[in-house]
């Protein structure tokens, strides 16, 4: 079933406090963060706890994930006393693949590598999502060229019809850090490594300053295909 987007309701500098209540009410159902503990996740987790605004926690463990994230959501766990609802790829898809194509498959070509994707990301992320009715994500218009047209609150119609809501959607990269180190959150120490977006670890690497923020992800690739399928526009 669509949900309305209260874009009326919302003013054009709205806090992203502001953005997730509506988005949470817009939404008169579940919704849940889909959380990849980035720096932008671990301050919406933040914000919605000073704000006491309830709100799921789902993750996705590809496999292939650094070992640093791990100890970032273990640091969530404890620090907000959070439950963490883990999704996994099913484990017959990947083991067909990395029989019949090796374990590097992803870096041959954009088909092969959007496959990997498929079945390590968007499957399980389309498990994650039955039942809700809206979903959380980190996502910044500043971060790619793919994201540019983002908006606060979305319409999902590619998964369900459900509200997507975005509330870090006009905030740069400083106001993320900035807030992370005055608020002493727990941070992934690849960021001071000079990783500036963090997913699989394969498909990952420091980059630096003058970089854009995605060009460490699937580095090979052009900055029109630097999404895994997650956030599909």
């Amino acid at each position: 079933m669509s949900r309305h987007i209260p874009d009326r309701e919302l003013s054009s500098d709205a806090t992203p406090a502001e953005i997730l209540r509506v988005g949470i009410e817009s939404a008169e159902g579940t919704v849940s963060l889909a959380c990849s503990f980035s720096q932008e996740d671990v301050t919406i987790i933040d914000i919605a706890h000073r704000a006491g605004l309830r709100l799921g926690v789902f993750a996705i463990d590809t496999g292939r994930l650094h070992e640093e994230t791990y100890e970032i959501a273990e640091a969530l766990t404890e620090r907000y006393r959070l439950k963490i609802d883990w999704y996994f790829p099913r484990h017959e898809e990947v083991e067909k693949l990395e029989r019949e194509k090796g374990l590097f498959s992803f870096r041959e070509s954009l088909d092969n590598r959007h496959e990997c994707c498929q079945i390590r990301k968007v499957g399980p992320l389309s498990r994650a999502l039955i039942g809700l009715s809206g979903w959380i994500t980190g996502m910044r218009r500043q971060q790619n060229i793919t994201r540019i047209s983002l908006k606060a609150i979305e319409y999902d119609g590619l998964n369900g019809g459900i509200l997507k809501i975005n509330p870090l959607s006009e905030w740069s990269e400083q106001q993320v850090t900035n807030y992370i180190t005055e608020n002493n959150l727990p941070h992934n120490r690849l960021y001071k490594q000079g990783f500036r977006s963090i997913g699989c670890a394969p498909c990952t690497r420091a980059i630096g300053p003058r970089d854009r923020e995605r060009e460490g992800r699937w580095w090979w690739e052009n900055a029109v295909n630097k999404e895994c399928g997650l956030h599909r526009r």
